[in-house]
C-alpha cells in the first residue's frame, strides 16, 4: 500500500500541473489526444514518483513529450498496415511491393534526422509547424532541413529504383 505522503505529493502534483501539461498536449497532439497523453504523463509520474525533480514542469513536459512520439509511432505502424493491405487489394500487387520495397530502401539509405522529417510531414500527416514544433526548432528551419531531406530522398530513391524498378515520385513522401 502506497503511503500517504507519496499521495499527498502525487495530488499537489496533479493539482499545480496538470493544466500546463493538458495544454501542451492539446498544443502537440490535439484535442482529441489530449486527455490520454495527460493521463499517461501522469501514469508515468506516479510510478516515477521519487525521481522527479524539485521543479517537475520540466521533467512532466518532457514524459508527455515522449508520450506524443510514442503515439506518433503507433499511428505510423498502423499507417503502414493499412496501407500495405490497400495496395495488396487495390492493382497490382507485384508492382506495389516493388514500389514499397524502392522507398523503404531509399528511406533506410538516409539518416535518421531526414527519415523523421519525411515521415512527420509523409507518414504521420503534420503540417509543416507542427512537425517543426515536434522537432523544438523554427517553422522556416523545418521548411530548409524539409527541403534538403526530399532532395536527398529523391535521390536515393532515384539510385534503389535504378536497380528494383523504373523510377516513380513517391507520392505519400511528396506532401
Amino acid at each position: 500500500m502506497t503511503h500517504p505522503s507519496a499521495r499527498d505529493r502525487f495530488a499537489a502534483l496533479f493539482g499545480q500541473h496538470h493544466r500546463q501539461v493538458y495544454a501542451y498536449a492539446v498544443s502537440r497532439a490535439g484535442r482529441d489526444l489530449a486527455d490520454d497523453i495527460v493521463n499517461d504523463t501522469f501514469l508515468v509520474a506516479w510510478r516515477r514518483l521519487d525521481a522527479i525533480p524539485a521543479d517537475p514542469l520540466p521533467w512532466l513536459l518532457g514524459v508527455a513529450r515522449n508520450v506524443v512520439h510514442e503515439r506518433h509511432r503507433d499511428a505510423a505502424r498502423q499507417l503502414r498496415l493499412l496501407s500495405q493491405a490497400s495496395a495488396a487489394v487495390e492493382g497490382d500487387v507485384a508492382e506495389a511491393v516493388a514500389e514499397r520495397a524502392v522507398t523503404l530502401a531509399a528511406l533506410d539509405a538516409l539518416n535518421g534526422a531526414d527519415r523523421e522529417i519525411l515521415t512527420l510531414v509523409g507518414w504521420h500527416g503534420l503540417s509543416t509547424r507542427e512537425a517543426a514544433q515536434v522537432l523544438g526548432c523554427a517553422t522556416p528551419t523545418f521548411l530548409v532541413r524539409l527541403h534538403r531531406a526530399r532532395r536527398r530522398f529523391e535521390q536515393a530513391r532515384a539510385e534503389e529504383s535504378a536497380v528494383v524498378v523504373p523510377s516513380r515520385p513517391a507520392e505519400e513522401i511528396r506532401r
